[in-house]
């Protein structure tokens, strides 16, 4: 009876079906990690570092397909190349989303704008306003470009000045000139780079 244990163990494939789809998995969360920015970032307009991302996804992704095609022969292997892709893309949109790469214009529309627009201002963002037409009358229309980085700030600011306005949050793809925080801070105390 013991000798039987012995040669059930002795015979379980470890490559196979532990340290094969815990490579595959984890190989499948960076590949696709990596693929998932890369779009997002294209779509950002920030296509000067999507190729390099794109040959690291591919290569990856050639070196774990061969792996498994070379010596996967259990159903472990294939569920790892699967989760592994699930949870590639939850990884890279947080990925993405930690970096805050690129500008969100949030447009707020108020009844009363000028307390907002006022904080925004003094807050060191630049902000436009002007008047509007809405559903039931007249209406202030706030807009300011932000870095990603900073839109947590400027919702804070929204929510606190006028918690019931309405506001829509947009990427933006490029920008021009324009007033941000450490633009102001520099031109109070440093010489603006040209």
């Amino acid at each position: 009876m013991k000798r039987k244990k012995e040669d059930r163990v002795e015979g379980f494939d470890w490559y196979g079906n532990v340290i094969l789809p815990i490579i595959v998995f984890a190989s499948r969360i960076g590949d696709v990690s990596l693929g998932t920015m890369r779009i997002i970032l294209t779509a950002r307009g920030r296509r000067n570092i999507a190729p390099l991302l794109g040959f690291l996804e591919v290569l990856i992704w050639i070196v774990v397909v061969s792996k498994l095609i070379a010596h996967a022969r259990t159903p472990s292997a294939f569920l790892g190349y699967a989760a592994g892709f699930a949870l590639g893309n939850f990884v890279g949109i947080y990925i993405e989303e930690w970096f805050a790469i690129g500008y969100v214009i949030v447009r707020v529309i108020l009844r009363e704008g000028e307390k907002l627009f006022e904080a925004l201002k003094e807050a060191g963002f630049g902000v436009t306003m002007f008047d509007g037409e809405g559903t039931r009358g007249p209406v202030k229309l706030v807009f300011t470009v932000v870095h990603r980085r900073d839109l947590s700030r400027v919702t804070s600011i929204i929510r606190k000045i006028s918690p019931y306005s309405f506001f829509s949050v947009e990427d933006v793809r490029s920008t021009h000139a324009g007033v941000f925080p450490q633009d102001t801070q520099r031109s109070k105390g440093s010489p603006k780079r040209g």
